[in-house]
């Protein structure tokens, strides 16, 4: 018993190697640019003494940046060896807590590793319409949501269901809506061997409860929360592609066929699974549906209910694989590598291609990677904390950018900008008037002279600019590269 648990052990960590190898490693990318600003932050409280709203206000209702700040502080590791490790330690528990899924599943021991060995290609598979992938290629609090609501499914399996409250519990402090998913699916999962009607009005109630304490919901939405809103057209299920909804609904038909073809076998367990899995969409989609459909709701929209999915596709990754490992890879040394091969070599390539300027791994020993990470070191290491910059507010989706955060990787304040902060926006109406006075002052960023700096300046008290290099004359520059410069406002 003892060599077997070790070999798991050896294995989860060999798969979880290959996963982090394949999906890349990318810290300060899309959303880390709220979360690391806020545990940068919570190290160093005289960072970002302008607008620091634009992270802290979001993180209230999580203690994931605090959880990590209290990493840092009590290992002396540096913020970006700590962030690497809770991320190798996120998908090591995710894929730990798989295999135990499996192994309630399945008898063949090479059937349940297939499973794990698709999901560890797979962790940054797109999730259908919801701007999310299993995982994320940087630490997220919904990675370790995601572990944590796994090992509760783990516990509900094994017949111990008061085993899974501490880990839902903890992960409701760290991502409380993809939680009140988990605790939603978990109630179905409990109850289905015998109440399965129950378990679907149980799963409703549990979700709308989740939603109720977010008093923002019922004010009157402001035109520039709706500007910030309309940004960002996934939120919006009726504007979802055809092949969106296909992705959304096609995994609950895919499950219903499973759970038919699991109870021919007479494979109870697997078939209940496969149904709870079923009852959990249906209902969280007509969930979905109410909330988003009536305009006098339109508060609800950033809660972002069809993100009910991610759950859904994490046990698609793996029953997927489990069957290909049962019927196709089963023992054969190179059906096994064949099986590897085009599951990772397709979801690496995928990945080199969405992050192109960028190393495939920006570990915390490497120098900057492109032009925008030399920009932003120069900025860390050379100019005072209290400096406040101006940049285009499209930065984020400039060629060679590859969505990585100012705030986070500079470590320095600066103005809104009209991408990543207009998530930020939807979910903090209050912002809204901020965020939209600070983006439309930057309009024409492209064409800006010295007079249209020397505005901004007097309208925000910026002090330093990040632009386009050569740089318009005037401009005071300290440091430059083939593409930007860092530049002194006068």
């Amino acid at each position: 018993m003892k060599n077997s648990r070790v070999r798991t052990l050896l294995l989860t960590a060999v798969f979880t190697l290959l996963g982090f190898l394949v999906m890349g490693y990318h810290p300060g990318i899309e959303d880390d640019g709220v979360y690391l600003s806020a545990v940068k932050a919570d190290v160093l409280p005289a960072l970002y003494p302008h607008d620091s709203d634009f992270f802290r206000l979001q993180l209230q209702a999580t203690s994931f940046d605090r959880w990590i700040a209290w990493s840092v502080d009590i290992s002396r590791i540096p913020i970006p060896w700590v962030e690497l490790i809770w991320q190798l330690l996120s998908l090591f528990t995710i894929l730990a807590a798989a295999y135990a899924v499996a192994d309630r599943l399945f008898d063949d021991d090479f059937v349940k590793w297939a499973g794990v060995a698709l999901l560890a290609a797979m962790l940054t598979l797109p999730v259908a319409g919801t701007a999310l992938s299993i995982a994320d290629q940087h630490l997220h609090p919904r990675n370790i949501a995601t572990a944590l609501i796994l090992l509760a499914v783990t516990r509900i399996m094994a017949g111990k269901p008061l085993h899974a409250v501490p880990l839902l519990l903890l992960a409701v402090v760290m991502h409380p809506i993809m939680a009140g998913f988990g605790i939603s699916f978990c109630v179905v999962l409990a109850l289905i061997a015998t109440e399965p009607v129950h378990a679907w009005l149980q799963s409703w109630r549990g979700s709308m409860a989740a939603a109720m304490p977010l008093g923002w919901i019922f004010e009157r939405p402001s035109p520039t929360w709706r500007e910030a809103l309309q940004m960002k057209r996934y939120y919006f299920l009726f504007q979802w592609t055809w092949y969106e909804w296909l992705g959304a609904v096609g995994p609950l038909v895919l499950f219903w066929l499973l759970h038919r073809w699991a109870r021919g076998q007479g494979k109870i367990a697997l078939a209940r699974f496969a149904l709870s899995v079923v009852i959990y969409g249906v209902s969280l989609l007509a969930v979905a549906v109410m909330m988003l459909t009536p305009p006098s709701l339109v508060r609800l929209t950033p809660l972002q209910p069809m993100r009910f999915l991610h759950l859904i596709y994490v046990f698609l990754a793996l029953m997927t694989g489990c069957l290909v490992g049962n019927y196709l890879v089963k023992t054969s040394v190179w059906r096994w590598a064949v099986f590897l091969l085009v599951t990772c070599g397709g979801m690496l390539v995928t990945q080199r291609m969405l992050f192109a300027s960028s190393p495939h791994l920006e570990m915390p020993w490497m120098s900057p990677g492109n032009a925008w990470l030399q920009a932003f070191a120069w900025i860390r290491e050379n100019t005072l904390r209290d400096a406040y910059f101006a940049l285009d507010p499209q930065y984020l989706e400039a060629p060679g950018e590859d969505a990585h955060g100012f705030r986070a990787l500079a470590e320095r304040s600066a103005l809104a900008d009209a991408v990543k902060d207009t998530a930020v926006v939807t979910q903090v109406p209050r912002l809204a008037p901020i965020w939209s006075r600070q983006v439309h002052a930057a309009d024409g960023w492209s064409h800006f002279q010295l007079a249209d700096f020397e505005r901004l300046k007097g309208q925000f008290a910026v002090d330093w600019a990040l632009v386009a290099y050569p740089a318009r004359a005037g401009l005071d520059c300290r440091w430059h590269n083939d593409s930007l410069a860092v530049c002194r406002i006068p």
